[in-house]
């Protein structure tokens, strides 16, 4: 008898953005395996009896492979069993959903997307800000800023650098010096507003704002907790006042003269 995966998005962290249906999903699976970045306060829905998988990846550390994630989805549906893929986000958002669903497919295991409130936009949300906002955006990219293996990025830096669009840059910490580079190599402004947000919509959220051309080094003094979120366009100055930064104007000139 085979069972069904469903390839679930635990959304950015806080378990009030968890849709219904993923909830319901958690709650009568009959094993969850999940992701390191899946929050703990998300993990504490799952009923305390359900079999659970911990498959977490960290950079340059995968205790369990890709592929050996897929077998493990593959093993578990074929032996009948309800399975709940919980992924941080969105799995098809930079999740390698795509990848467990043509692995499942292939084995002829039945599967299913649950879609889930992405990191990019429950970071701008949690701070306050718009993605995208009627005369200063027209449109909004999704990037990645890692590659698999490390392995060099190969963007097309020249689209990215245009400041009319919202960039939101994922786990794009430790490139952030090439990324900002390369797009200000294509003419995107030098002060262009930039926010970082590191375990956003959880209690133990970090954000640090600053601009195109400050925000590695910004971020090398004050260190956040991997993977961070960039936030780069003009919709990043817009934060909201109730909204506090991370570091205070007194603590960080260089982040002062960025803040309204």
């Amino acid at each position: 008898m085979t069972g069904k995966v469903y390839l679930i998005g635990a959304g950015p962290g806080d378990p009030d953005l968890l849709t219904v249906r993923a909830l319901h999903l958690l709650q009568g699976a009959d094993v969850v395996v999940h992701d390191r970045l899946v929050s703990p306060e998300i993990m504490d829905l799952v009923p305390a009896a359900t079999r659970r998988v911990a498959v977490g990846k960290a950079a340059g550390c995968h205790p369990v492979p890709q592929d050996r994630i897929n077998r493990i989805l593959i093993d578990l549906g074929a032996s009948g069993l309800v399975v709940a893929r919980l992924k941080g986000g969105d799995p098809g958002i930079f999740g390698r959903g795509g990848e467990e669903a043509e692995e499942l497919t292939a084995a002829g295991i039945p599967w299913e997307y649950v879609p889930g409130i992405t990191a990019a936009q429950g970071a701008a949300a949690a701070a306050g800000i718009p993605l995208t906002h009627r005369g200063l955006t027209t449109g909004l990219r999704y990037v990645t800023g890692h590659r698999a293996g490390d392995a060099a990025l190969d963007l097309d830096w020249a689209s990215l650098a245009d400041p009319g669009t919202t960039l939101a840059v994922y786990m794009g910490a430790a490139n952030m010096a090439e990324i900002s580079a390369r797009l200000m190599g294509q003419g995107m402004p030098a002060d262009l507003p930039v926010l970082a947000v590191s375990q956003a919509t959880t209690p133990r959220e970090r954000r640090l704002r600053g601009t195109l051309s400050g925000i590695a080094a910004l971020l090398a003094e004050n260190p956040m907790p991997a993977p961070v979120l960039f936030i780069i366009g003009h919709v990043a100055a817009l934060e909201s006042p109730a909204h506090l930064p991370l570091i205070p104007q007194a603590a960080c000139p260089a982040l002062a003269a960025c803040l309204p």
